[in-house]
């Protein structure tokens, strides 16, 4: 076979597969070469690719920065590398492209480099279908089902964490101790579905009445809810829970028929770490908010108590 035989099979070749050849001399950032598939991938024509700033111009903004830095750093390395980003369609829509690069070499300097480019959008597309699930897994792990608050899993994850932050920041931090009281009377009066309702319920007031951005609630297990509160001072905490308390009593639960009443009442145990009252960990922490959660519940329900 001839060398100009030769060449057109090499050419014919690479132009029609899937993946797109292309080349750029190093010493001008121009285009020596870019398959025609091109134009039936991205719409733009393989005479508008004249130089590295054309596909500079042609990448998503949120990953021109990371692609092109990446790429220019290894290319005056010597490295062959990989990149994954969006390209922009001559329509204003994106593809997916992963680029795979050789590096050319003489005398200890880049001179070109040459690479394919392939369409990932479909499998890119499966693999953002894949981490959103597996966000929305994780959140369900992190989530009580019936009541849609946080779990105890959450809860001891983000405990620690605001330990810690208000530990380092020398900040208050407050937390309560909910317990519906006579809960199990509730459920024999009423039956465990309608037990379901009031667990929801209170978990929603709750979500209502501690609203702000770093306010967390969390199902701590059967009628108890636990709320961090971050810098927050006992003051402020021990008013929230007066709040609560009240508020719950003008709480409407759902499926009640008219005939049926039921007084609903929590006991609350507050706790700060911090600014006088400080404790060596968490566990210590915790405890003793749940024993004034206690204290509360023993000193006749409905109330909520706190160390003075």
């Amino acid at each position: 076979m001839s060398e100009l035989k030769e060449w057109e099979f090499y050419k014919t070749l690479l132009e029609t597969t899937n993946a797109i050849p292309w080349q750029i001399n190093w010493d001008t950032k121009e285009f020596s070469y870019i398959g025609p598939q091109i134009e039936s991938l991205l719409g733009w024509p393989q005479d508008s690719w004249k130089s590295a700033q054309d596909w500079i111009d042609r990448i998503h903004p949120d990953d021109r920065d990371k692609t092109v830095g990446m790429c220019i750093q290894l290319s005056d390395d010597g490295t062959d590398h990989e990149a994954d980003y969006r390209a922009l369609t001559q329509d204003g829509g994106y593809v997916w492209i992963r680029d795979v690069v050789h590096v050319i070499r003489e005398n200890d300097k880049t001179i070109a480099i040459i690479g394919f480019m392939f369409d990932i959008s479909e499998r890119k597309s499966m693999e953002l279908e894949l981490e959103e699930l597996n966000k929305k897994n994780q959140a369900l792990l992190l989530q009580d089902p019936l009541t849609q608050v946080a779990n105890r899993k959450a809860l001891n994850e983000r405990i620690e964490f605001e330990f810690k932050r208000a530990e380092r920041n020398k900040r208050p931090l407050s937390i309560l101790f909910i317990d519906i009281d006579h809960f199990k009377k509730y459920n024999d009066d009423f039956g465990h579905l309608q037990g379901d309702q009031c667990l929801i319920a209170v978990a929603q007031l709750l979500k209502t009445q501690f609203s702000r951005a770093y306010d967390f609630v969390a199902r701590f297990g059967g009628e108890e809810f636990v709320v961090i509160l971050p810098e927050t001072t006992l003051e402020d905490a021990v008013s929230s829970a007066e709040r609560f308390r009240k508020a719950v009593a003008h709480l409407t639960i759902p499926n009640l028929m008219a005939s049926q009443h039921a007084d609903i009442t929590v006991s609350i145990g507050v706790n700060t770490h911090g600014a006088g009252q400080n404790y060596l960990n968490v566990s210590s922490f915790l405890q003793s908010a749940d024993q004034l959660l206690y204290q509360a519940k023993a000193e006749g329900r409905n109330q909520v108590r706190f160390l003075s």
